[in-house]
């Protein structure tokens, strides 16, 4: 009855209703005479008035009841007062109860109304992610699959009933039932279309419990294209460092064979050696061997293709990764880089490379020490070159220590790393400096600013051309 008044009637309307109510039983007590009252009736108009009053005015719609029973029904002297309580008690605890059960009833709908709401908006979210959401049974067999399961399975019909170990097999080799643990994590692997085509897969999967079993609901993503690109990227990182220390290498000798070419003509105008078959043959191989190198540099530094990056999307990169580092090993981080730095002349990925490998140096430099702090600075500076100064507290670099020079006595691996660096910098008209001047071991990146390099292309700052 409460429910259809509410969902029906206005609360004026319901007013109403409980007052024709009252005055049609108070006629009838009225103008009937019976040995009996008749203000148990107003019961009716009390649960009505509950569903629209406050607790107080349900308080005197009872006393107003009671009074009318009272005048219009009048009972012995000595039994009207206990007839009057008992009246009003019973009409006040039937308006109260009608008010509690209101105010339940509204509040249950107001939680089913937001829980609506909030499938809804869930129901909403699942049908257009652009991932695929599965829910599976402790067996298995797939329960539910939202647009994207479908598309990226390949499948048309519905999916509800199928194995999921035909489409990824590595969901359905999960150990879960009401005696396991609760899985929350994520993986990686090979799932297969239902055309058979395989494609790579990120899985963020977890387990729960329902009073009809155990379930498994998963969230797949195709990372097929990631792959590839990623594949992409690093053959062009491959490239680019190879050509580098191509030209780097080529460079080298060129200047090698230069001095051999000088030391051969010196030769030659002494005329000891004139006629000597030997040493012409020497002579011209100095010479082929100088050509190629110059070939091999032109062909390196004409395949560049300069790139603009944004440098404080670089470092926030970098500053995520060298966090982590620092954490593992207990090294204290200082970071001062502005927000802005604006566009550098510079590749993303071999400028990453560059700043990776300092880190590891000074990693390796801070495990013998007992202060360990990295120290990473940058500071835009004139003529558009913006610098970035990497410093750590180790014992710093060796007088005797030839820096930039590869296959060094002494060195880690190749002693390749800060030689690659350079060139990696210098690929891009940048530069990469040791400062001896700080205490610890302090390098010094400088990058042209791209906005500088766009109006200028062909002026190149004085402070990265020198070395």
């Amino acid at each position: 009855m409460i429910p259809s008044l509410l969902q029906r009637s206005s609360r004026a309307t319901v007013i109403g209703y409980a007052v024709v109510l009252i005055a049609i039983i108070a006629i009838t007590d009225w103008r009937v005479e019976i040995n009996a009252t008749l203000g148990f009736l107003y019961i009716f108009p009390m649960i009505l008035l509950g569903t629209s009053l406050n607790w107080w005015q349900v308080a005197a719609a009872a006393l107003f009841c009671t009074a009318l029973s009272d005048r219009l029904d009048p009972f012995p002297m000595e039994m009207e007062l206990a007839r009057d309580a008992l009246i009003f008690l019973t009409l006040l605890v039937t308006g109260l109860l009608s008010l509690s059960l209101t105010k339940s009833y509204r509040r249950e709908k107001e939680v089913l109304a937001v829980q609506r709401a909030a499938e809804d908006q869930l129901k909403f979210l699942i049908d257009t992610s652009p991932a695929a959401i599965l829910t599976m049974t402790a067996t298995g067999e797939i329960l539910l699959g939202n647009p994207a399961a479908h598309r990226l399975l390949g499948v048309d019909g519905s999916l509800s009933g199928r194995k999921i170990v035909r489409y990824i097999p590595a969901l359905g080799s999960i150990p879960f039932g009401a005696d396991t643990n609760t899985f929350r994590t994520q993986m990686q692997t090979r799932g297969q279309r239902d055309d058979g085509e395989i494609f790579l897969a990120d899985i963020f999967f977890s387990t729960y419990s329902t009073p009809a079993g155990p379930r498994l609901a998963a969230m797949v993503v195709d990372t097929s294209e990631h792959l590839r690109e990623r594949e992409e990227i690093g053959l062009q990182q491959l490239l680019a460092g190879s050509r580098i220390l191509v030209a780097a290498v080529s460079h080298e000798i060129r200047n090698v064979c230069g001095a051999i070419g000088v030391m051969h003509e010196n030769l030659v105008r002494k005329g000891s050696l004139r006629g000597d078959q030997d040493f012409e043959a020497l002579g011209s191989l100095v010479d082929t061997l100088s050509k190629i190198a110059s070939l091999e540099l032109k062909r390196s530094v004409g395949s560049y293709d300069p790139t603009s990056v944004e440098l404080s999307e670089v470092l926030a990169d970098f500053r995520i990764v060298l966090k982590q580092m620092c954490d593992e090993t207990d090294i204290q981080l200082r970071w001062n880089v502005p927000e802005k730095l604006g566009w550098v002349h510079a590749d993303r990925h071999s400028l990453m490379q560059v700043l990776l490998n300092l880190a590891k140096n000074s990693q390796r430099a801070l495990e013998s020490v007992h202060h360990k702090v990295i120290d990473v600075s940058a500071t835009p500076r004139a003529a558009g070159v913006v610098s970035i100064r990497f410093t750590d507290s180790g014992p710093g670099v060796p007088a005797d220590q030839k820096l930039f020079q590869p296959l060094q006595k002494g060195a880690d691996a190749t002693g390749l790393g800060l030689y690659l660096s350079r060139a990696f910098l210098r690929s891009f008209r940048g530069e990469l400096r040791h400062d001896a001047r700080h205490s610890g071991c302090s390098f010094v990146l400088e990058l042209a600013s791209a906005t500088e390099t766009r109006q200028g292309e062909d002026a190149t700052p004085t402070s990265l051309a020198a070395g």
